[in-house]
C-alpha cells in the first residue's frame, strides 16, 4: 500500500511518500518539502496572514497532485501548533479544503506527542525498556515518558524554535542579557511538568526526535545524514553547552554556512538549542539518543494498527 503522509508544520510542509504493509517495515520512497514558516506569518491578533494561507493553499495543492502522480492509494494530511493554534484556523483549513481539495486534520500537542512516542518505541523496540522521548517543532515542545506505546505522560508546551525565536530575538546574533533571560523563563516554564516526568521515575532510554536535535547533534559531531539512519548518533549537554556559547555569537546568515545546517533552520538554531539544552537541565539528562523516526512515522504505524490489522512494526537494526 503506497500512502502520502502530508505534514504542514510551523517551519515546513513536508510530503513524505512510502510504501507500507502489513507487518513491514514503511519504506519512504519519496520526500519533498517547502520551506512555509508559517509561525512567523502570525499576525498581532494571532491570525495566519492572506499571504501565509495563500502559500499553504498553494503548497498542499501540489503536493496532493505529487501524492497522486506517486500513486498513493491514500493522502494522510495533518496540520501541528501553526494552524492548530491560529485565531482563523478554521477559516484556514476551509480554504485548503475548498481550493486545494486536502482535509487537514489539526493534531492536538498531546497526540503529537503520543504518536511521535509510538515511533520512537517502534524504532527501538521493547528491549528499550522505559523511554523519555523530547521533540522540539517550531511552535512546540513535546515530552513523553513511559514503557509502552502509549506514553504514561505525554506534555506539549508552547517552546517551539520557530515561537521563541519570533518573541525572544529581535538582534541578530542575540545578545548575552537576552540569551540569559531566556534561559531563566525556560527553567521556569519547564518546572512543572519535568518534575512529574522526573517524579515518574528513571527512564532506561533518553531519545530525542526532530530535525533541530538532528542538527544539533551533527554540530556537535554525529555522524552526517549521508551515513545512512541506522548510525547511532548522540547528544551530550556538554557539547550543547559548548555549541550555544559558539553559534550564540554568530549571526543568522554566518550559522547557515555551517555543514548540516540550512539556511530555513539557522535563524531559529539558537533558539532551538536553548530549548534542548534547558530540557536536559530539567529532565537530569546528559546524553540523548537521536532516534530517526518521529510524527510522521508515528501516523503511518497508527494507520498501519488501526486500518490494516497490522502487526507490531519494529524497525530492524
Amino acid at each position: 500500500m503506497r500512502l502520502g503522509v502530508l505534514d504542514v508544520g510551523s517551519n515546513t510542509v513536508h510530503l513524505l511518500v512510502v510504501d507500507a504493509h502489513r507487518g513491514g517495515h514503511p519504506t519512504p520512497m519519496s520526500s519533498t518539502k517547502a520551506t512555509l514558516r508559517l509561525s512567523e506569518n502570525i499576525d498581532d491578533d494571532g491570525n495566519l496572514t492572506v499571504s501565509g494561507a495563500d502559500r499553504l493553499v498553494e503548497t498542499a495543492g501540489e503536493f496532493a497532485s505529487i501524492a497522486a502522480t506517486s500513486g498513493c492509494g491514500e493522502l494522510m494530511a495533518f496540520a501541528t501548533s501553526a494552524v492548530r493554534d491560529a485565531g482563523n484556523s478554521e477559516e484556514v483549513l476551509a480554504r485548503v479544503r475548498n481550493e486545494a481539495g486536502v482535509n487537514l486534520d489539526v493534531l492536538s500537542g498531546v497526540d503529537e506527542a503520543r504518536l511521535t512516542f509510538l515511533a520512537v518505541r517502534r524504532w527501538y523496540g521493547w528491549s528499550a525498556g522505559r523511554i523519555l522521548n523530547v521533540d522540539i517543532g517550531g511552535g512546540s515542545l513535546e515530552l513523553t515518558f513511559g514503557g509502552d506505546e502509549d506514553p504514561d505522560l505525554a506534555y506539549s508546551l508552547q517552546l517551539g524554535a520557530g515561537r521563541l525565536t519570533r518573541d525572544w530575538f529581535r538582534e541578530d546574533p542575540p545578545g548575552k542579557r537576552r540569551i540569559a533571560a531566556l534561559r531563566d523563563w525556560l527553567d521556569a516554564e519547564l518546572a512543572e511538568p519535568t518534575k512529574h516526568l522526573r517524579h515518574a521515575g528513571d527512564p532506561d532510554l533518553s531519545v530525542a526526535t526532530s530535525k533541530t536535535f538532528r542538527t544539533l547533534a551533527r554540530l556537535t559531531g554525529a555522524a552526517p545524514s549521508s551515513a545512512g539512519i541506522r548510525v547511532r548518533r548522540t547528544l551530550t549537554a556538554s557539547g550543547l553547552r559548548q555549541l550555544i556559547a559558539f553559534i550564540s555569537r554568530m549571526t543568522t546568515s554566518d550559522r547557515a554556512e555551517l555543514e548540516g545546517v540550512s539556511s530555513d533552520r539557522s535563524q531559529q538554531l539558537v533558539a532551538g538549542a536553548l530549548v534542548a539544552e534547558a530540557s536536559m537541565r530539567a529532565l537530569g539528562v546528559e546524553t540523548l539518543e537521536i532516534c530517526p523516526w518521529a510524527l510522521r512515522e508515528g501516523l503511518i504505524l497508527r494507520k498501519l494498527d488501526t486500518e490494516m490489522g497490522g502487526e507490531l512494526v519494529v524497525a530492524s537494526k
